[in-house]
């Protein structure tokens, strides 16, 4: 979906397109601080999206150029011990859409004079006639199995070394995804950008809710999340807001007791609402983990069942003090308010500037370098 109005702005500037994975919301989410920065700097952000991310940042981003164009679809099993199995199954699948993705890269930077490419993790998304940034924080991979591991790190590290860059958003040093953003080998190509969040600290907020639930990630465990939070808020005996994670959902569930039900939040609005709440209650991915330490929230994290990813990241943010852990299975929501109010949250001292840094060098090596269109 591309305006006249929008490309006729676009053939006067510097053009970034932007692509983040579809895989969840979180890899959407994390790209809205480096799209901010780019406009920031008068650069016409052309975005790659489709459903669910492309309604949430066509409302962040209306004067962005939208160019539609379909993710991975993957699907997560209803079991954790099937888990790895189903996502094995959909390889192929994954494969055949990353050299697909590969070959419209190219024509659409043709068509556009597209300038530089920053993916979220896409892998198809480079290009070697114009500068390619590859974003993740996820070096290591990991799978459950030693081997296994190294044939995944060693398939990460190939799409990787295609791009000019790969920003990962950690510190890089005692950084907030352990392992996962620092193995013991890295492509040469990889900086450390500092954590990344689209929110900022507000701190003259009033608590108005005892509890906010974000619930986001693929199916069906999202929806498997949602009816077992759903059945227990009956009878939660506070205040709370549940966000479910679907921007482009027009079905309403309706409020009850004390609780608010929202399918989305732009990022004002759900950065008011964490900052107005006392405990929170999300999935344990990586882009919420970063939103809660920038605004050092008392959070309880429960992993995405099987994503071995999430169950890693939980257990070492527990072990650290920075976050309380509770796996799926094992949750109750009023036990995990209570264990929330009891624990010894550990703060997380870092401010939202380190990334912007490295996307002005970026934009200003574009123009320098005459990657610009004229």
């Amino acid at each position: 979906m591309i305006k006249a109005k929008n490309l006729e702005q676009a053939s006067r500037n510097t053009k970034i397109l932007i692509a983040p994975l579809d895989w969840g919301l979180g890899h959407t989410t994390r790209c809205i601080p480096i799209i901010s920065q780019l406009i920031k700097q008068d650069i016409q952000v052309f975005i790659v999206a489709d459903k669910h991310n492309y309604s949430l940042l066509k409302e962040e981003f209306p004067s962005a150029v939208f160019l539609r164009y379909k993710g991975y679809g993957i699907e997560y099993s209803r079991k954790r011990k099937f888990f790895l199995i189903k996502l094995l199954f959909q390889l192929p699948k994954v494969v055949l859409h990353v050299f697909r993705e590969n070959r419209w890269l190219k024509k659409t930077v043709k068509r556009f004079s597209i300038d530089a490419v920053i993916s979220d993790n896409r892998f198809g998304m480079y290009n070697r006639n114009i500068p390619c940034v590859y974003i993740t924080h996820q070096l290591h991979i990991e799978t459950g199995n030693r081997f296994l591991n190294k044939i995944a790190a060693a398939i990460h590290y190939f799409f990787i070394k295609k791009y000019s860059q790969c920003w990962v958003p950690d510190f890089k040093e005692n950084g907030l995804a352990g392992k996962l953003s620092h193995p013991n080998k890295i492509p040469k190509n990889v900086s450390y950008i500092g954590p990344l969040s689209r929110f900022k600290n507000l701190p003259a907020s009033t608590v108005n809710f005892d509890l906010l639930i974000s619930i986001s990630g693929p199916e069906p465990q999202r929806t498997i999340f949602e009816k077992k939070i759903l059945f227990q808020l009956k009878k939660f005996p506070g205040k709370a807001i549940l966000v479910r994670g679907l921007p482009s959902d027009s079905n309403k569930i309706e409020n009850f007791n004390q609780v608010q039900i929202e399918n989305h939040l732009c990022s004002d609005r759900l950065n008011l609402a964490i900052e107005q709440s006392k405990i929170i209650i999300s999935r344990g991915g990586y882009t919420s983990i970063m939103d809660f330490a920038l605004l050092k929230k008392q959070a309880v994290l429960v992993p995405t069942p099987g994503q071995l990813e999430q169950e890693y990241l939980c257990r070492y943010l527990l072990s650290k003090k920075y976050f309380l852990a509770i796996q799926q299975e094992k949750f109750e929501l009023e036990d995990a308010f209570k264990k929330a109010a009891q624990f010894d949250f550990q703060p997380i001292d870092f401010s939202n500037e380190m990334y912007q840094k490295t996307v002005n060098e970026f934009v200003l090596s574009l123009k320098s370098a005459n990657f610009a269109s004229q």
